[in-house]
């Protein structure tokens, strides 16, 4: 079975971390977002996907030149101008040649879901379209879904204010289509799924959708990304986070030979060649490989990519430090802040909710 993966978004809320890297290439604890998705559809037997890019499309090419992730052979169609989300599925579907029931997912959502069963569902109905569709406490941001017993979708409302919303169950990113849907989208324009391609399918009686309450997570903003992180670490999904991980005496995950000589507290994720120095403290964070915590520094609730230096005497708390990025001494780095990559911040400096560019 083939999969459209959608990876075409600039990640601006994610910036600076995306102004050279796709968000779908950031790690979550070691494993770039892509690999986590695509691992996911892998385990649900599609063997094919190809990605819709129109973001640096290099990135995705150069990381994977052999065509092949976690069983996976990708193709990948790269969007001439951005074409929304239904242009940009067409388009995919088109170049890859895509010509039975296949899946649509986007490339910046970690789930559990039960794709198999998903299928199932959409096979049994008969359906032009089915949605996976995830139980929210504020609708408000997302597509709302309300669907019939028989789970035929009875409108498709974008958006609406909290207190008007039908349902709390959201469109969650994961479609199965027949091949028929595509020709309701236009080729060559921007064409959005939920405002145009689903509300017609609805129209028609053709568009279905199924509840699932396992784990979800739009990971395209800075506090889900922190949040997915610390998803992995905790124990809310199963197994380690990261293969290859273990857990240390402390109860934290490590990976490889880290030195830790100073004081690692709560779900931490400790990567490889890792320095925690004597009278540093590590809370509830995830460090990834060849990262240094000197003497007197406290790091709390956040997320360090490859390389990140914090030095003596310094705070970090609910932020994400990019590869390579240093934190000068007796800094104090308050949420949300974002250190893009190589940003180096001067002794003494405070942060707070800052987004500093390499």
């Amino acid at each position: 079975m083939k999969a459209v993966v959608l990876v075409g978004g600039e990640g601006t809320r994610l910036r600076p971390l995306t102004i050279s890297t796709p968000k779908q290439m950031l790690p979550i604890v070691e494993v770039p977002m892509i690999e986590r998705v695509l691992g996911h559809l892998a385990h649900h037997g599609i063997d094919e996907a190809v990605l819709s890019i129109g973001y640096l499309p290099d990135a995705f090419l150069s990381a994977y030149p052999d065509g092949m992730v976690k069983s996976v052979r990708l193709s990948y169609a790269v969007e001439p101008e951005p074409l929304d989300t239904a242009g940009a599925v067409r388009f995919a579907a088109d170049e890859a040649g895509i010509a039975e029931t296949f899946v649509v997912v986007n490339g910046d959502v970690v789930t559990d879901l039960d794709l198999t069963a998903l299928v199932a569902f959409h096979r049994e109905r008969g359906a032009e379209g089915t949605i996976h569709l995830h139980p929210v406490s504020d609708p408000s941001a997302f597509g709302v879904v309300p669907t019939d017993d028989g789970g035929r979708v009875t409108a498709f409302i974008e958006k609406p204010p909290r207190d008007e919303a039908p349902t709390n169950l959201i469109n969650a990113g994961t479609y199965v289509l027949e091949p028929s849907a595509l020709e309701r989208i236009p080729s060559g324009r921007r064409v959005s799924i939920e405002r145009e391609t689903f509300p017609a399918m609805v129209r028609d009686g053709q568009l279905f959708a199924m509840a699932d309450d396992s784990y979800w997570l739009d990971a395209g903003t800075p506090s889900a990304y922190l949040q997915a992180h610390r998803d992995l670490v905790d124990g809310r999904r199963d197994g380690p986070p990261v293969p290859g991980a273990r857990r240390a005496d402390g109860g934290y995950w490590v990976r490889g030979t880290p030195t830790i000589a100073g004081t690692v507290t709560g779900a931490c994720f400790i990567a490889d060649a890792v320095e925690v120095a004597e009278g540093a403290v590590v809370d509830r964070s995830v460090l990834g490989v060849g990262c240094v915590i000197e003497p007197g520094a406290q790091l709390s609730e956040s997320v360090l990519l490859a390389g990140a230096r914090v030095a003596a005497n310094s705070l970090v708390n609910g932020s994400i430090l990019g590869p390579g990025s240093t934190v000068g001494e007796r800094c104090d780095v308050r949420p949300i802040s974002i250190l893009g990559m190589g940003t180096v911040v001067s002794s003494g400096t405070v942060l707070e909710g800052e987004r500093v560019p390499g």
